[in-house]
């Protein structure tokens, strides 16, 4: 009896954030119509199925390229994966958006490939203070990029929502370890923040408990709390 092999269980990768409009911009930069891409990622790329009207598809926003797919746009377009892709926010989008391959970030941080893999699917980096030092050079993360990826960025949202509704100083030094910044300015930051939505519920008490729109202010205050502390330390993360 013949026995049928089982295709993998193994879900394919989700594919990195697509800049719809950077791929529009970039085609017509160049001065190539949907054709012309279509066909370099036939030709060059081996991808036979490949036809202007989906080069369109991908550019209107309505289906998003996978990974083989955006690397081989990206050929035909003359520019990085990066260029292509919108804000990464994984540690997979930041090494695709890069065009590091896994086998050299597993290299770099002294990590067995497949446990380095396991981390990209996992999205949790258990790396040590010198894996994690190698990862930030390798990917070259900026601070705000690096606490996202390593899986820090609740903790610290976590961390940041108490310092603006109670005591801001007793948090200083725990933020410190999830953000290293200089002291200074995370003290004036947080003093800043804690000002700010303290006055988001002065205004509130002020109204007589009516006041609806500044409740909402400060709720959208807080949800957005981690990118008013980037913003404020000066410290920004990919664009």
């Amino acid at each position: 009896m013949c026995r049928v092999r089982q295709p993998s269980a193994r879900p394919n990768p989700p594919a990195p954030p697509f800049n719809a409009p950077a791929a529009r911009r970039l085609r017509a930069a160049l001065g190539m119509g949907p054709e012309h891409v279509a066909y370099g990622m036939r030709a060059s790329y081996g991808l036979p199925y490949v036809t202007p009207d989906l080069v369109i598809a991908w550019e209107r926003g309505t289906i998003t390229p996978s990974n083989p797919e955006l690397t081989a746009l990206a050929g035909a377009l003359w520019c990085s994966p990066g260029e292509l892709i919108g804000r990464p926010r994984t540690l997979r989008e930041h090494r695709v958006a890069r065009g590091v391959a896994p086998e050299d970030v597993a290299r770099a941080v002294g990590m067995d490939l497949r446990a380095y893999l396991r981390t990209e699917e996992s999205g949790q980096w258990r790396g040590d203070e010198r894996q994690s030092a190698a990862l930030a050079r390798v990917l070259d993360l900026a601070l705000p990029d690096f606490v996202a990826v390593t899986g820090r960025e609740t903790e610290l949202a976590e961390l940041l929502h108490s310092a603006v509704t109670t005591r801001w100083q007793a948090y200083v030094a725990p933020v410190l370890r999830l953000a290293p910044l200089e002291r200074g300015v995370v003290e004036a930051v947080l003093q800043g923040l804690h000002q700010d939505y303290q006055g988001h519920m002065t205004a509130t008490l002020s109204w007589g408990g009516g006041g609806t729109g500044a409740s909402e202010s400060g709720r959208d205050f807080l949800d957005r709390i981690v990118e008013h502390f980037w913003d404020r330390t000066g410290t920004t993360g990919t664009g």
